[in-house]
């Protein structure tokens, strides 16, 4: 019986530990103190707060300049790790978090039965194939995860910034350029190369409302199955479109798990999220996109080229 019961608390322990960035509000404004929460569990719910020396790269990118950030910012309650953090100029902000790798023993029911909980089929058809489900492993994994906001009106170019991580998702569009009704290209990068064939699960969480330039999302929402989560594959390029339905926050989760020849080893995984808010995809117009003139310029060259044609025209009248 005790057998049982830490084999069935193992599962449970190690199949609900996907990490995530969260923001309460993704559309924030400039020079504002706002905390960032770090998730490790499913996406409504942490099970463990992450300890400073798990973490190896924090970076905040924004206006493309990229920054360290301290870990004297961060703390925990209760389960989850949060970050004090104050805005700057506006733009489209890219934060990131990538821990340090870890390995993990596990029987071959308890592996086989992770594989199962959280999605990763290809390991498990491949186990099956290969006659292996029986085996015990080993598996040395990593996480890595990313979250895009946006401050103030600006719409910058850093929502595509690349951070080098392991594996990582790179938006191809910016999110808050966007509505309800278009898809969002996406690019996934495994040791900085197109990651092709990959199953990705996609997740979104509707707006209670959207206005302002805010956007709020229901709370107290149980966390989906893999089965009502989108299913999508990377093609040969490593890329993806994401179908945007609804206004909201919105998350893309995978775990790259490859079999390993390193003594000691039978298996490695890399974990990459990244979570953004959709909004109306018109409230940023006022001040146009980066390398692009505002509108106002525009509004002024057409009235004076009117002004010309009036001037050219009443002179020719005369």
């Amino acid at each position: 019986m005790k057998r049982v019961f830490l084999g069935v608390l193992a599962v449970i322990i190690l199949s609900s530990h996907d990490m995530f960035l969260k923001l309460d509000k993704y559309f924030l404004e400039p020079n504002t103190d706002v905390v960032i929460e770090l998730f490790n569990g499913t996406f409504d719910q942490s099970d463990n707060v992450i300890t400073r020396d798990r973490m190896l790269d924090v970076s905040m990118v924004e206006n493309q300049t990229r920054t360290q950030i301290d870990t004297a910012d961060w703390f925990e309650k209760d389960k989850t790790t949060y970050l004090n953090y104050t805005t700057g100029a506006p733009g489209t902000y890219v934060m990131g978090v990538s821990t340090k790798a870890r390995s993990l023993a596990m029987s071959a029911k308890d592996f086989n039965d992770y594989l199962a909980h959280d999605g990763v089929v290809d390991m498990l058809e491949l186990r099956k194939q290969n006659g292996t489900l029986g085996d015990s492993t080993v598996e040395r994994y990593s996480k890595h995860i990313k979250t895009v906001f946006q401050v103030g009106n600006k719409l910058t170019d850093d929502y595509k910034t690349e951070l080098g991580y392991p594996i990582e998702f790179v938006l191809l569009e910016n999110p808050y350029d966007l509505h309800p009704g278009h898809s969002l290209p996406v690019k996934l990068l495994y040791h900085q190369k197109p990651l092709a064939n990959q199953l990705v699960y996609v997740g979104s969480k509707a707006a209670a409302h959207s206005h302002g330039g805010e956007m709020h999302t229901h709370d107290g929402e149980s966390d989906h199955t893999h089965d009502d989560l989108l299913q999508l594959r990377t093609d040969e390029q490593g890329l993806l479109n994401v179908p945007i339905t609804d206004e909201g926050v919105w998350y893309l989760k995978t775990i790259h798990l490859v079999e390993s020849d390193e003594e000691g080893l039978t298996h490695e995984s890399n974990w990459s999220t990244i979570t953004f808010g959709i909004g109306s995809g018109h409230e940023h117009d006022d001040h146009g996109h980066e390398g692009g003139l505002p509108t106002y310029v525009y509004v002024i060259i057409s009235l004076l080229i009117i002004a010309v044609l009036f001037l050219l025209y009443d002179r020719k009248k005369k």
